[in-house]
């Protein structure tokens, strides 16, 4: 299995010796007092080095991290469709990504609170510079997604990715979580890259394509917060790509936009895991013999589940109002919440600046407009 070990998290006999290296370290001391803050060190440590496998650290620490951020920075998180998958199943969640961490973590949660598989994740490499964080990783399951690499480099890692996500998928009965498309959706606009899908499809060796999607169970996830705690990092990246400048990240803005999106205020949260995709890859098949033309086939039909399943929140419509001059929409928020909205948009942005205005009245919004392509799901 060593062909993975630049890519793949710990192995569980692997595990208590980076919870020995780590045990001491001042970020692992700053996430323990924040999940434990009634208990002492020695406490949380001595069963910290009692751990030996993912699913414990997981569940008896990550897991009890995930509801304190929940009880500080949300009003609670609300799910459907979890009821119709099965136990001891493995599936390929393919979701719409708004937050850097709590996306596949709130997942795993809940497939937990389930007693569902909970699922190996990606993670862009660019995210885990630091030797801790990337650890941190490594212990909760993150597999990583080689950023920044040339056309030929992109060719090899894009292939060893596909085989070993089959490797989990297939052989070791372990879902998998992968987003919809590289890095997060900053403007509202969920869509799913082909590109992600001809990655996956590297790990096949049928020659009906359209199978080997099937054997994998691919489930599309929606995700959405009523409030995102980043929007206002967003900006520069929406300002800078609306007047056609190349955008350059600052020194530690990711780390910066991690912790922002952990801690931020979120109000509501709502995750929606759709029916496994089967029939539609039978009709995807019969329709299209060339692979291209199925994988954009695919691509919208994974857009369609996650955009109809989409739970939209009254800031989703306020700002679809407040964009297009219209009350369409105010049977569906109060005056007190639309005035929370702006006065959140007036701390958080220079609303004389109109670019700036309209694309953050437009990350909120575009739910909506995607979501009115489909009349019976709004």
């Amino acid at each position: 299995m060593s062909k993975f070990d630049s890519i793949r998290p710990f192995y569980d006999a692997e595990i208590n010796a980076a919870i020995q290296d780590t045990v001491n370290h001042p970020m692992m001391k700053a996430l323990m007092d924040f999940t434990f803050p009634d208990v002492d060190d020695a406490v949380w440590k001595e069963q910290l080095r009692k751990t030996h496998s993912i699913r414990d650290f997981q569940c008896n620490f990550i897991y009890h991290s995930l509801k304190k951020v929940l009880e500080i920075s949300s009003e609670g998180l609300t799910t459907s469709g979890f009821e119709f998958l099965e136990k001891n199943t493995s599936y390929l969640f393919i979701s719409n990504h708004r937050d850097i961490i709590l996306d596949t973590s709130l997942l795993n949660a809940c497939l937990f609170d389930h007693g569902l598989v909970m699922t190996a994740s990606a993670i862009g490499d660019n995210l885990v510079k630091k030797a801790f964080m990337n650890t941190l990783a490594k212990m909760n399951r993150n597999f990583l997604v080689q950023r920044g690499l040339s056309p030929r480099e992109l060719l090899q890692s894009s292939k060893l990715l596909a085989e070993y996500i089959g490797q989990l998928l297939l052989r070791e009965n372990r879902s998998v979580w992968i987003a919809q498309r590289e890095g997060r959706t900053k403007d509202g606009n969920d869509a799913t890259h082909p590109g992600v899908l001809k990655m996956l499809a590297m790990g096949s060796d049928e020659e009906n394509l359209m199978n080997y999607f099937k054997k994998i169970k691919i489930v599309p996830v929606s995700i959405s917060y009523e409030y995102d705690p980043t929007d206002a990092l967003k900006m520069p990246q929406l300002m800078a790509e609306a007047n056609n400048e190349v955008y350059i990240k600052e020194k530690n803005e990711d780390f910066t936009t991690l912790l922002s999106g952990i801690m931020g205020q979120k109000k509501r949260i709502h995750i929606h895991v759709g029916k496994v995709l089967d029939t539609e890859l039978d009709t995807i098949a019969s329709e299209f013999d060339n692979s291209n033309k199925q994988i954009q086939a695919l691509a919208q039909t994974i857009d369609e589940s996650i955009l109809k399943s989409y739970k939209l929140w009254p800031t989703n419509y306020i700002a679809y109002d407040i964009l297009n001059k219209s009350n369409e929409h105010s049977h569906l928020y109060s005056e007190n919440e639309k005035s929370l909205f702006e006065r959140r948009m007036e701390l958080r942005i220079d609303d004389s600046n109109p670019i700036a205005l309209q694309s953050f009245l437009a990350m909120y919004a575009n739910p909506v407009v995607n979501k009115m392509k489909f009349s019976d799901a709004i």
